[in-house]
C-alpha cells in the first residue's frame, strides 16, 4: 500500500467514526427530547390535575356558602312569620281583654243600676 492508499483508507475510517458519531449524537438528542415531551406532559397533566382539584373545591364552597345563606333567608322568614302571629295573638288578647272588662262593666254597671 502506498502513501495515497493509506491516507484514503484514514480519510474513509475518518469519514465513518464522524458519521456513527453522528448518527449516535442525533439518537441522543432524538432520545432526550422524547423524554423531555413526556416528563413536560406529565408535568402538564398534574398541574391540570391541581387546577381542576382546586376548581372542584371552590366550586363545592360556593355551593355550601348559597345553601348556608339560602337557609338563613328561610329562617328570617319564618322568624317574620312567627312574629306578625305573635303579633296578632297578642293583639287578639289584648282585644278580648278590652271586650272581657267591657263586658264586666256592663254586667257589674246594669247589676247596680
Amino acid at each position: 500500500m502506498n502513501d495515497a492508499d493509506v491516507s484514503r483508507q484514514i480519510q474513509q475510517m475518518v469519514r465513518f467514526i464522524r458519521q456513527e458519531a453522528e448518527e449516535k449524537a442525533n439518537e441522543i438528542s432524538v432520545s432526550a427530547e422524547e423524554e423531555f415531551n413526556i416528563e413536560k406532559l406529565q408535568i402538564v397533566e398534574a398541574e391540570k390535575r391541581k387546577i381542576r382539584q382546586e376548581y372542584d373545591r371552590k366550586e363545592k364552597q360556593v355551593e355550601v356558602r348559597k345553601k348556608i345563606e339560602y337557609s338563613m333567608q328561610l329562617n328570617a322568614s319564618r322568624i317574620k312569620v312567627l312574629q306578625v302571629q305573635d303579633d296578632l295573638v297578642n293583639s287578639m288578647k289584648e282585644a278580648a281583654a278590652k271586650s272581657f272588662c267591657m263586658s264586666a262593666i256592663t254586667i257589674i254597671h246594669t247589676d247596680f243600676s
